[in-house]
């Protein structure tokens, strides 16, 4: 099964602008997310960002580190995520997100091994997760069938929106996350400066390992309440 990583990145962010390439530990926020993905034994990593100036360098980062990197549409993130798939021809997708730099590739790699026994349009992740831990995994085909239905603005924007909206047009199979990762008053994630402390002190804590395991980082936060108190207040902004 031929599966490739795509990670969503750019520099515009309403609450915390350029944030995807902040200093975390001992380099910046994507080479995290990245480095991470480059554990899974996936054919391609590639990072979509758009066409915007400001993007530049993202792109700038991808051609040092030596990162495939395309580049689309900054609204129709649908878009640009098909067309960055679409050069690769892939059975499967993966999609990740430049915001959350301890994502859960251990999760990641047992959704792929579901996905390869079941042929599904799509894995469903069950459990309640901390916020930024989580990927998508998907077929290409149901990719290409959400492209070329979902034409709403919330459906452009946030990729696979259509497909749980629309959940009874696809076969889906099911994962079921581990009970110890189930701590959904965590949040893991990158979108304000809260967060970004937060980031720090576990990058910290863990001298800069981009490679620590979901568990030791949810078990830290565990331990140390006085962090994960420190975007416990954060609410994730609705989908419109």
């Amino acid at each position: 099964m031929k599966t490739i990583i795509i990670i969503q990145a750019r520099m515009g962010s309403s609450r915390l602008p350029g944030k995807v390439l902040m200093p975390l530990g001992n380099t910046v926020v994507l080479d995290y997310v990245v480095s991470r993905c480059q554990k899974l034994d996936v054919n391609e990593v590639v990072v979509a960002t758009s066409v915007l100036p400001q993007d530049d360098a993202i792109e700038q980062w991808c051609a040092g580190s030596g990162v495939t990197c395309f580049r689309g549409s900054e609204d129709d993130v649908l878009s640009r995520y098909y067309e960055c798939a679409q050069s690769y021809a892939p059975d499967c997708v993966i999609r990740v997100t430049s915001d959350c730099p301890f994502v859960d590739v251990e999760m990641a790699e047992d959704m792929i091994r579901v996905m390869e026994h079941t042929r599904a349009d799509y894995v469903k992740l069950k459990g309640d997760l901390p916020r930024g831990l989580a990927v998508e995994v998907f077929a290409y085909s149901a990719l290409e069938y959400i492209h070329q239905h979902g034409t709403e603005p919330r459906h452009r924007e946030h990729v696979t929106y259509y497909g749980y909206e629309f959940a009874e047009k696809f076969q889906t199979a099911v994962y079921e996350a581990p009970a110890a990762k189930c701590q959904p008053q965590l949040r893991i994630t990158l979108d304000t400066p809260e967060d970004y402390d937060l980031c720090r002190s576990i990058a910290g804590y863990f001298n800069g390992d981009k490679l620590v395991s979901s568990e030791q980082v949810i078990r830290y936060l565990l331990d140390h309440p006085e962090v994960s108190s420190i975007n416990a207040h954060i609410q994730q902004k609705p989908v419109e």
